[in-house]
This record gives C-alpha cells, sequence and structure tokens, in this order.
C-alpha cells in the first residue's frame, strides 16, 4: 500500500551552479466556473487568522471550516521559455461579448503568478494533470527533459499524474525523471547527477503486465494540521493508441473510472475523505474563450468529449476532477452519479494558463463542502516580473543548447501556422517528407503526417537574436520534436482510401484527426454527414487522376504514423518498409534546399481539401 507523504516534508536541496560544457554526443542529438452555488461557510476562516481583533489576543484554534487552495495546471509540454505564436496567446471573452487574444505563458511568469496566489493562503497545494514533459520545445528535449524537472520542483509542484507523453520515451525513462540518475546513453550533462522529480508521478491506471501492478504511485495524500487530502492519478485508457509501441511495452492501461473508485474506496478506508482525481483526459468546451461560463444554459451544458462520461461516473467520494489531454480551457460543474455538481477543470496548456479552486474542508466530516468550491481559471500573464530563478535555470540550460539550437536551417516569409483542419504548416511538412521520400525512392507518390505531431508553428518574428523569417533549428525542433523516422510503405489505392476514411470514423469519429497531405493529392471533406460518409470518396484525386483502388502507391509517413497510430490500424498494414532518417532532418533538408534569405518560403495556401460544411 503505498505510503502517504506529508506536504511540509523538506525538499531536497537543488544544484544552484552548472557548467557550460556540453557533452560531445549532445551535438549530434536529433531525438529528439466555478461551482458557484452557496457561500462559503460562515466559520470557513475561523481560527485561522493571526491579526487580533478589538485588543484581543489571535484564536489560533482551528475552526470546523478550513479553505485549501488548490493551484492547478496540465499538458506543460516543457515549455519552460514563452510558446511562440498562437501557441503562448489565450482567448478572452469580453463583457460586450466580443472576444480578445492575451500573450501568455513561460515559466518564469507561472513561477510568479503562483507565488503571489499562494501568498496569504497557510493551505495551498499545488497539482498538475500530466503531459509535463514529452513534445517538449529544444531546451528541453534536448536533455531529455530535465530542465523541465527541475523548473517543477522550483515552482513547488505538490503531485501530478501521468500523461501519454510522459510514455513518449518508455517506462525506464519515466522512472528515472521520478527518481534521478544520469540519463543511460548520453550521461550527464552537467558535472551533478540529475536529482530527479521532488513530487511524485501518480500512474493509479498504468500496470506492469508482468506483476499488474501500478507502475508508479496510484495515490498520494497532502497533510497539514489535521487538514487530508487524497490526490488519485490516472491517464487515458487509449494511452496505447497515441504513443508509439516502444513507449508502453510491457505495460496495460486501465479503465479511467474503474481506477478512480477503487483507490477512492480505499483512501476512504485509510480516513482520507477528501479526494481530488488528476486525469489526464479532457473535453471540448463550446467556446475556445477560458473565461467562457461552461455551465450556461446548465451544470455541464458547455461541454462535450470523454471527460464529460468520465465525470458523470467517478464515485462521489470524488470532490473535484483536474483535467488534460485536450489542451481546451474550462471550469464546469458535472453532476456526479448522484446528482450532485461536482468541479472539472482544465487549464488549457503550454503553462497558458492556472486554475485557483478553493476547497472548504470540513474539519468534522474529513470531507469538503461541496456547496462551498470555488474556482477559476486565470491568465499567466508576461507583465509580471520574471522569477529570477527560473531566468537562471532557462540561461544555463540555453548556454548548453546554444550551439546546435541557434543553427539556422530556412527561412520563411511569414507566419506558418498550425491551426485549422488542414494547415500552412501540415501542408509545407507533409511536402517534406515527399520531397525526402522521393530522394530514398523515386516512386514516392504521397505524403501523410499526423495533425497532433505538429506542436508549434513557425513564426516570422525573431525568438533570438537571428533575425526576423530565420527558421533555427530549435524552431524546427519545437515543431517535430518526436524523432520519428521517415517512413515508405507500399499500400493499395483502397488502403488509401480506407485511411482517409478512418480520420472520421472508428476512434477518431468523436474527434477527427485529419492527417495533413502533400501537394498533388485532394479530396473534399463534407461535414454534413457522419462518420466515415464524410470522406468523399469519388473526390479523392493524385495529380489530378482518381485514386485506382487496385493499384499501388509508395506514401511517406512518420514512423509513429506507418506503424498504425494516433487511429490509423489501415497504415499499419503497409509492405515493402524502407525506414528513413528522423522527421525533423526532412524538414530541415526541405527548408534549406527550398529557401534562402532573399527568397524565403511563403506560407503554403492550406487549399488541398475542400470542406462542406
Amino acid at each position: 500500500m503505498p505510503a502517504t507523504t506529508p506536504s511540509h516534508q523538506p525538499r531536497r536541496r537543488r544544484r544552484t551552479n552548472r557548467t557550460s560544457r556540453l557533452l560531445a554526443v549532445a551535438a549530434t542529438v536529433v531525438t529528439a466556473g466555478a461551482l458557484a452555488a452557496a457561500a462559503l461557510p460562515a466559520s470557513a476562516t475561523a481560527g485561522t487568522s493571526d491579526r487580533g481583533h478589538g485588543g484581543h489576543q489571535p484564536d489560533h484554534r482551528p475552526g470546523r471550516y478550513q479553505d485549501v487552495q488548490l493551484l492547478s495546471f496540465n499538458d506543460l509540454h516543457g515549455n519552460l521559455e514563452p510558446p511562440a505564436g498562437s501557441s503562448g496567446r489565450v482567448t478572452e471573452l469580453q463583457p460586450d461579448g466580443t472576444t480578445k487574444t492575451v500573450d501568455a505563458g513561460g515559466v518564469e511568469y507561472l513561477a510568479t503568478h503562483l507565488r503571489e496566489a499562494r501568498e496569504g493562503n497557510r493551505y495551498s497545494i499545488t497539482a498538475a494533470g500530466g503531459d509535463m514533459v514529452g513534445a517538449s520545445p529544444l531546451l528541453s528535449g534536448l536533455f531529455h527533459d530535465e530542465p523541465t524537472i527541475e523548473a517543477l520542483n522550483k515552482l513547488d509542484l505538490d503531485v501530478t499524474s501521468v500523461g501519454n507523453h510522459e510514455f513518449d520515451e518508455g517506462a525506464k525513462e519515466l522512472a528515472r525523471l521520478q527518481n534521478g540518475g544520469c540519463h543511460p546513453t548520453e550521461g550527464c550533462y552537467t558535472d551533478e547527477e540529475f536529482e530527479g522529480a521532488d513530487f511524485p508521478y501518480l500512474a493509479a491506471n498504468v500496470l506492469d503486465e508482468k506483476t499488474m501492478k501500478p507502475l508508479l504511485k496510484p495515490y498520494w495524500v497532502w497533510k497539514q494540521n489535521g487538514v487530508k487530502v487524497g490526490f488519485i492519478g490516472v491517464t487515458l485508457e487509449g494511452t496505447p493508441d497515441i504513443v508509439s509501441a516502444e513507449g508502453v511495452k510491457g505495460l496495460k492501461f486501465k479503465d479511467e473510472v474503474e481506477t478512480i473508485n477503487k483507490y477512492a474506496k480505499e483512501l476512504q478506508r485509510q480516513g482520507v475523505k477528501s479526494i481530488v482525481a488528476l486525469v489526464h483526459e479532457g473535453g471540448f468546451p463550446a467556446s475556445s474563450s477560458y473565461n467562457y461560463d461552461c455551465d450556461s444554459p446548465g451544470a455541464g451544458d458547455g461541454i462535450s468529449g470523454p471527460i464529460a462520461d468520465i465525470a458523470k461516473n467517478v464515485t462521489p467520494q470524488v470532490d473535484a476532477l483536474v483535467t488534460g489531454h485536450t489542451h481546451a480551457a474550462y471550469v464546469c460543474t458535472i453532476p456526479d452519479p448522484a446528482g450532485k455538481p461536482r468541479t472539472v477543470t482544465s487549464a488549457a496548456s503550454f503553462g497558458r494558463l492556472y486554475t485557483d479552486t478553493t476547497l472548504t474542508y470540513d474539519r468534522r466530516t474529513g470531507d469538503i463542502a461541496r456547496t462551498a468550491v470555488k474556482s477559476a481559471n486565470h491568465v499567466v500573464t508576461r507583465d509580471v516580473p520574471k522569477a529570477p530563478d527560473m531566468t537562471r535555470l532557462i540561461d544555463e540550460w540555453s548556454t548548453l543548447a546554444a550551439p546546435i539550437g541557434n543553427r539556422a536551417i530556412g527561412y520563411v516569409s511569414g507566419d506558418i501556422n498550425r491551426d485549422g483542419t488542414e494547415s500552412p504548416l501540415g501542408d509545407l511538412i507533409a511536402d517534406a517528407q515527399l520531397a525526402y521520400g522521393k530522394e530514398q525512392d523515386p516512386e514516392t507518390d504521397l505524403a501523410l503526417m499526423n495533425p497532433g505531431g505538429i506542436r508549434a508553428p513557425l513564426t516570422y518574428a525573431a525568438t533570438g537574436s537571428e533575425g526576423d523569417g530565420v527558421v533555427t533549428y530549435a524552431e524546427g525542433f519545437a515543431v517535430q520534436p518526436f524523432a520519428n523516422t521517415v517512413n515508405l510503405k507500399d499500400y493499395t489505392g483502397a488502403q488509401l482510401i480506407q485511411v482517409l476514411r478512418e480520420q472520421v470514423s472508428g476512434p477518431n469519429e468523436a474527434a477527427p484527426k485529419i492527417l495533413q497531405i502533400s501537394s498533388g493529392l485532394t479530396y473534399t471533406l463534407d461535414l454534413t454527414k457522419t462518420g466515415a460518409e464524410r470522406v468523399v470518396t469519388d473526390s479523392i484525386r493524385l495529380g489530378g487522376a482518381p485514386i485506382d483502388p487496385a493499384a499501388t502507391y509508395r506514401v511517406a509517413s512518420n514512423s509513429f504514423l506507418a506503424g498504425g497510430g494516433d487511429g490509423f490500424p489501415t497504415l499499419g498494414e503497409g509492405t515493402n518498409e524502407l525506414v528513413g532518417a528522423d522527421d525533423l532532418t526532412a524538414l530541415e533538408q526541405y527548408l534549406t534546399a527550398n529557401s534562402s534569405s532573399a527568397n524565403p518560403i511563403a506560407p503554403p495556401a492550406a487549399d488541398r481539401i475542400t470542406l462542406v460544411q
């Protein structure tokens, strides 16, 4: 049975000095709203003030009700520096119904916001909903996310669930991030050994296939002055469908609801009645504005997706759910199985928001007075002072990364964004992989790219001293950080048609994954229809000619897709496979060959898929 850990245990002393050397091997690394119910109980803060009134001595005796602050965020993905372009903005709904965008994110600002939020709150917990690492920009990804773990330690993160991206490099690497130690092949990046996370990673529904026991702790209990709050951490059951097979080898992922309910009972038996679930699965709010009221017109009416079903079935013993994965922002209440409203939150992604939730703890019952739960998302604005310790951390790792990251690999004439059903950047990457495929095999016909593998835009404005329009290796790495290889496979025309239909059917029907396609491939996507019928089969053309179901087509895609990932099993059925270099190399070669300072690449038109809505 996992041991419980008090929140006030001393943190390990962090290293503060770092050498500027970079291991020689690193030079070749390319791996990559609130439940607005009744007011707080009148005695919620009784006995907690240090200030006397009317000449009387302050009363330090705990009152019956104690406000506990829960600060939370999710899907940081190693974004230590402010994310570029649209990835570094949030949409804010204005009182008159209009919207505006606000620049947000960056751990220097996140640290300041969290520290200011904690001021005056003696009972404060900071928790996260998974994907703290993985698909990270070069500053963290180049060093296997050690910089992000160090930053989270400095942020005083108390606990997090695992997310699917925590498994990108497999269970052994996740264990190293938790427990410390230098990388098994690249060694130590500095003259001091990596110490690992000060906070526990929770993985209640991730089991070792041999022992059938949780890979990491299933839960953790925060304790302070008689107040106890338990945390159960799970990731989405479908993690194996969206992570490389090697990353989840030897692991079994169990149902989220069954797992949470199981450990909620166990915590109850231990006398822990206040419980929060950290769930790396999410929903889709009706608005992209972070301050949208998704309880309008009724509880949970403005949110859909997997988290809605999970929340409706998780035991009423759980008092709140901190969620993630969809990178959406919401603070909702969704009725639990007993019909009682329960807070469900998500703070978008990349450190752009944090959620501040007040849990009113009843010392008499040991439970949360749920009618008093309040919660709201707050923007991590960049108009506050930078946290000096975070600036030092970024500077130290940036010094190590600079020889690799600052190298120019191409030029663009404007922002190349990744937004939309078909995106300009998606087209660019697919064209790059087609060009690379033709170099390996001139018979290559087309390329397909999964949208989830495109992690950042290419922006025209300089992110450093390189100058506007210059694409650096670090910026390319931020776009494609997974170190997937570009693989070539043969498919029949019938299989190719089925692949396109799988974008909007099967596991992808509820949340379509529209593949980004190379030049020459065109078709119509009719969103007025349902399921696989959304792909208008007769409209599919390659070079203007209809796809021949009986013909053979040579297709380039990244190794994750070629293995059937992201809900595309037909892509795993290809034959005559040729494994090439990593996908970032393909992008780099394409940018270098097709752009210069005098003739930069313009954003593609994104006009290969015709949408009917």
